[in-house]
């Protein structure tokens, strides 16, 4: 593509219009389930809009409920090229939407060498030179040298495209700002060059895991649409598309099982995908039965955290058999393991102290042992414990506070 730069210096290029994606939103429901895909209505219906509106759509929610892979999906059901622009702390603009060959600059500037020495031989002084070489700027600053990043790369394609910019939500303020141009009028300023605009409106898909607050500017340009983890049953829907080779009574369980395992408030809870890997898993093992101790053997499959995987491996035998007791080789003997010496282990199934009877009992009378704080030989405990406690040798009083040695403040 050779953009032609227009009046005022702006590159334009001429807009195509390209036939309808989806015919409705049954026609894109039924294109994505063809391809795996399993989207409700409200995300068919989002995407159909997209493709008539022209519009970016945001997609909001927790990692692993399939927003990078709608947009992958996306690209195979149009027959688009996929472009993705993968988020991170500190990018700058360079890397997502352009810079410049420096290297390739160099090398034709030594290659020239002979011809610049040619331009500037006859130059009367440096000040000419320096100005018949500044004219030259344009040479050097042109498509030529010009390395496209991904925004760039899917705005100059002569083809039309689909732009994933995932985790947006990860990215510095400074760079989405400087996506609002490209989502608001699908073109990007060069300053050396002019305004490149898109030929072929791309269909682009922004993903965003909340760990951050989006700005109300970049939401305004995009159609938004905040995706949760499916119901229980479109995700069993999910898990038999992929042909994992879990029974199916064994994938309902499964899934009733990680639905319980999301409502335990775990730093990381198990996706969609995960949950695919751990039906697969399960029937390579070639497991008959969801029993607490099969289903804790491979529980790292979608418990990624040790504290995560402790707080489930206490839930799991519950969510297997609500009356079921937590089996001793899930419970006992942990023993910590990080080389403390406590040389003690205990279980996770005993009933946690009272800390208000804990604290309380500290202030028992004689609740220390004989011999605690020079006290050997009395006893300490009962009533002949209190007495001991509260015993005060005859005269200390008298010893420590002289009469009238403290008076009340007036």
């Amino acid at each position: 593509m050779d953009p032609v730069p227009s009046e005022g210096g702006h590159v334009t290029q001429q807009e195509t219009p390209g036939a309808d994606e989806f015919t409705d939103v049954d026609d894109t429901l039924a294109r994505f389930r063809d391809a795996g895909y399993l989207a409700d209505d409200r995300l068919a219906t989002t995407v159909f809009l997209q493709t008539r509106l022209g519009k970016p759509v945001l997609l909001e929610g927790p990692a692993g409920v399939g927003k990078t892979q709608l947009a992958e999906s996306l690209a195979e059901v149009t027959g688009r090229r996929l472009l993705r622009l993968q988020c991170y702390e500190g990018q700058d603009e360079t890397k997502a939407l352009y810079e410049w060959d420096y290297g390739k600059q160099m090398l034709y500037t030594q290659i020239l060498r002979e011809k610049i020495n040619q331009v500037v031989e006859d130059a009367a002084d440096l000040n000419e030179a320096v100005e018949r070489i500044a004219r030259q700027d344009s040479v050097f600053f042109s498509e030529r040298f010009l390395a496209p990043r991904p925004l760039l790369e899917a705005i100059s394609s002569e083809e039309p495209v689909v732009l994933l910019i995932d985790e947006v939500d990860r990215a510095d303020e400074a760079l989405e700002a400087v996506l609002l141009e490209l989502l608001s009028e699908f073109q990007i300023s060069i300053p050396e060059v002019g305004t490149v605009t898109a030929r072929h409106t791309p269909y682009v898909v922004l993903t965003s895991n909340n760990t951050r607050d989006l700005s109300a500017a970049l939401k305004r340009r995009c159609l938004h649409l905040f995706l949760d983890y499916p119901d229980t049953r479109r995700e069993l829907d999910i898990i038999n598309s992929k042909d994992t080779g879990l029974a199916e009574a064994l994938a309902i369980r499964l899934v009733e099982i990680v639905r319980g395992l999301r409502e335990l408030e775990l730093r990381k809870s198990p996706s969609i995908s995960e949950t695919i890997d751990w039906a697969r898993t399960l029937a390579v093992l070639g497991v008959k039965d969801l029993t607490a101790d099969v289903l804790s053997q491979t529980l790292n499959v979608v418990v990624k955290y040790e504290r995560d995987l402790e707080k489930a491996m206490r839930a799991i035998p519950s969510l297997v058999d609500p009356n079921a007791e937590v089996p001793e080789s899930l419970g006992r003997g942990h023993g910590h393991g990080h080389g403390h010496g406590h040389g003690h282990e205990h279980s996770h199934d005993e009933a946690e102290p009272d800390g208000k009877a804990v604290r309380a009992a500290k202030d028992n009378p004689g609740r220390h042992a004989a011999a605690y704080g020079g006290t050997k030989g009395r006893s300490t405990s009962g009533s002949e414990g209190e007495k001991a406690a509260r015993s005060v040798p005859a005269g200390q009083g008298s010893r420590s506070f002289a009469a009238g040695a403290r008076k009340r403040p007036v």
